[in-house]
């Protein structure tokens, strides 16, 4: 992840399709002064001006930062008044306190439970390969059932109860062999949450707040989901000592989840993802507009 967030802060930003072009922005705001060469008495009175340009820009820079804080604000208003937003997160931060604590203190309460020689070696196979599986059948069916915000509650809500079930089945079985199977079947299950859960991301709020819609739903789940949720298992396990039981309360929680999930089938939600960006860009403009990346694929082909 740090190589991602160094590279947040390094790397040129993108003009997406339908938000103003901070190139323009910095063309109305700042003026770019070219040094002559050849005359050193030019140079010297230019870089006079940068100098005198430099200290009367800083109280815009100040009023700049300010703006966009203020900006922040005002989004983050918009995004925690949207019901069907703040109910997605909520279902999905329950739902990632389960999966954090079963990939931290999996292994660990299978070798005590089943006494699994190889425990690490199990979950982490049964997680990988029913991840994917998962995560893929979830997008798929949320096609097939003609993708909505309302179908993707539905299937939030049913996938992660049915999921519930079977991981809660499992752990109640005395056999391995009993376990295996049906926490594989839970674990696809639970994995099918994937798609529609960040369908609804996308899809609830308008376009120049899908990058803070989706910002704010990862940092939500891991502030306050996987993060507290190992220690607080921890504090669980050292209460009861007894890891089956400590693993079906963890599991419980996932009821919890589709129950959040499945009270956003009955808000009123509108799909916003086709609507105008609110950027300040006329709308002819708008229209003509194309994303960075595409002008760039086009230069690279006029180049070649």
């Amino acid at each position: 992840m740090l190589p991602f967030a160094i590279l947040g802060f390094i790397i040129k930003p993108l003009q997406l399709k339908g938000f103003t072009s901070s190139l323009s922005e910095k063309a109305e705001t700042s003026d770019e002064i070219i040094v002559q060469d050849g005359d050193e008495h030019n140079a010297k009175s230019e870089l006079q001006a940068t100098d005198e340009d430099v200290s009367a820009k800083a109280p815009h820079r100040f009023s700049s930062i300010v703006s966009q804080v203020s900006r922040f604000w005002k989004d983050m208003k918009v995004l925690l008044l949207e019901k069907v937003y703040v109910i997605n997160v909520l279902g999905y931060i329950a739902y990632n306190f389960v999966i954090g604590a079963y990939s931290y203190w999996g292994p660990k309460a299978g070798y005590d439970i089943y006494h699994m020689s190889n425990a690490d070696l199990m979950f982490g196979g049964i997680t990988i390969v029913c991840g994917i599986v998962g995560t893929l059948a979830g997008g798929f069916v949320l096609d097939l059932m003609e993708s909505t915000i309302s179908n993707a509650f539905k299937l939030l809500s049913g996938a992660t109860f049915l999921g519930a079930i079977f991981c809660f089945s499992a752990f109640c079985f005395r056999s391995l062999y009993g376990f295996i199977p049906f926490f594989a079947v839970g674990e696809i299950l639970v994995f099918a949450t994937q798609g529609p859960v960040n369908y609804i991301c996308l899809h609830c709020v308008k376009p120049s707040l899908r990058p803070l819609s989706m910002a704010m739903s990862t940092v939500s789940i891991h502030i306050f989901g996987d993060v507290p949720s190992s220690p607080l298992v921890g504090v669980l396990q050292d209460y009861l000592n007894n890891w089956r039981e400590s693993a079906l309360i963890l599991t419980s929680i996932l009821f919890v989840a589709a129950a959040i999930w499945f009270i956003g089938i009955f808000l009123k939600s509108v799909d916003r993802f086709n609507e105008d960006s609110e950027q300040g860009v006329p709308s002819v403009e708008r229209s003509n507009r194309r994303p960075l990346l595409d002008v760039n694929v086009e230069t690279s082909e006029e180049s070649s």
